[in-house]
């Protein structure tokens, strides 16, 4: 039973808009590399960081979803707004902070490999630049508007 009496669009819509919004900045983190080193990798699809944020993608796509579909002052999309903030901060802070831990470890291994003792390097990119959130916010929200209001 849908809880809507007349909802703006089928649920499947907003299901494909977040489905969308996350495949598509994954997408461009490709199209990205490709650009950028000169070769392809399909690991990018599924490594973490990176421009656009894959997370603000899919989280403000979802906030932009519950909004569109429930109204943007019911609780559903104030709860989901919340977690979108808690996502995205955590992308662009605590993320961003472990990966310049990661930069200053490996620096470590850097030097232990001097002496010739081998350790592996850790992933240094595994959080986000603050314009790499908003710009992956700003991917999800337009893909939402894009398939949510078309008709």
């Amino acid at each position: 039973m849908n809880p809507v009496p007349n909802p703006p669009f089928h649920e499947g819509q907003g299901i494909a808009a977040i489905l969308t919004a996350w495949i598509l900045a994954q997408t461009l983190k490709v199209v990205g590399g490709v650009f950028r080193e000169k070769k392809i990798n399909f690991r990018w699809l599924l490594q973490s960081g990176g421009m656009p944020s894959s997370h603000s993608a899919a989280v403000a796509s979802l906030s932009t979803v519950v909004g569109l579909y429930y109204g943007f002052g019911t609780m559903p999309f104030w709860i989901s707004l919340v977690f979108s903030v808690i996502i995205m901060f955590d992308a662009a802070g605590v993320r961003r902070a472990v990966g310049r831990q990661a930069g200053i470890l490996n620096e470590i291994v850097d030097e232990i490999q001097k002496g010739k003792v081998q350790e592996e390097r850790l992933k240094e990119l595994l959080g986000h630049t603050p314009i790499e959130v908003f710009a992956g916010a700003a991917l999800g929200i337009t893909v939402a508007l894009l398939i949510c209001l078309s008709d």
